[in-house]
């Protein structure tokens, strides 16, 4: 693309993207938590399309970037609140056979749901219909319209995506041998924004945006098995005496979504014809 058209592109998918949170934002009712997930990951978008030119952009980008960090941490409460019931799901698949883990499975549901509602509460308490995050969206989209998006050529966004293989490299070498959710979480984020940045630019037939969205897949599976065993602790919403078997339950399911991606990777390093 010539340099016009990739900032062209770039300019219009943030916006879209933006203005997606925005509306997102407003769902009510039961539908609000799937609003916050699908307004965080087009906040994560925007971000992952701001790092592709950083520098071209100015200190204007810096600052959208850091207030959408911002407003994306504001909403992680309401997000963990509702993907922890989530991963309850294929549990009750796997152990539908068994009436005894069904019923725990469907206590720890009833607790995930009770302890969903008091935090929505809250946050709704503070900001009613989430108003004053998407009044800070609007003012950053307006910020966003204003930058010098005509200055990004193809050899910022190259330099971009480089970078970002390098960091996600170094990401997965840290977790090598190491059970340390934050190595692991960070290796996520670093394969997400990858992947992010390849849609962004319009390369998501690429193959190595195919193995970077698939990985992020799995490191997402996995994240979610370290989120049910950190919520089986002293301060939990489940009953004390199913803590025990769900944290089990969560440990298991992480060992073999790491094997699985120990799998993919090993895929992927080999040859054409092995692979």
């Amino acid at each position: 693309m010539e340099t016009t058209d990739i900032g062209a592109r770039l300019h219009d998918y943030a916006g879209a993207e933006l203005a997606h949170a925005i509306a997102c934002l407003a769902w009510r009712g039961p539908r609000v938590h799937a609003g916050v997930h699908q307004a965080r990951k087009s906040m994560r978008r925007v971000r992952a399309t701001l790092a592709l030119a950083s520098a071209r952009l100015g200190p204007g980008a810096r600052l959208v970037e850091r207030a959408l960090r911002e407003v994306i941490r504001g909403l992680s409460k309401l997000r963990d609140a509702h993907a922890l019931a989530g991963t309850l799901e294929p549990l009750l698949a796997r152990h539908a056979q068994d009436a005894e883990a069904t019923a725990l499975l469907h206590r720890a549901q009833r607790a995930a749901a009770r302890a969903r509602v008091a935090c929505t509460r809250k946050v709704l308490a503070i900001d009613p219909g989430l108003e004053n995050r998407r009044a800070m969206l609007r003012t950053l989209l307006a910020a966003l319209q204003g930058l010098p998006w005509d200055r990004i050529d193809a050899s910022d966004t190259d330099a971009a995506l480089l970078h970002g293989r390098a960091r996600a490299d170094a990401a997965r070498a840290a977790v090598a041998g190491s059970n340390d959710a934050d190595d692991w979480h960070r290796w996520r984020r670093r394969v997400r924004r990858l992947s992010q940045q390849r849609r962004a630019l319009g390369d998501a037939s690429a193959g190595m945006d195919t193995h970077d969205k698939r990985l992020a897949e799995l490191l997402g599976q996995a994240q979610d098995c370290t989120l049910l065993g950190a919520h089986c602790g002293r301060r939990s919403p489940f009953a004390p005496a199913d803590r025990g078997r769900l944290r089990h339950w969560a440990n298991q399911d992480l060992a073999r979504l790491r094997t699985r991606i120990a799998e993919h990777m090993a895929r992927m390093a080999a040859p054409p014809d092995e692979a």
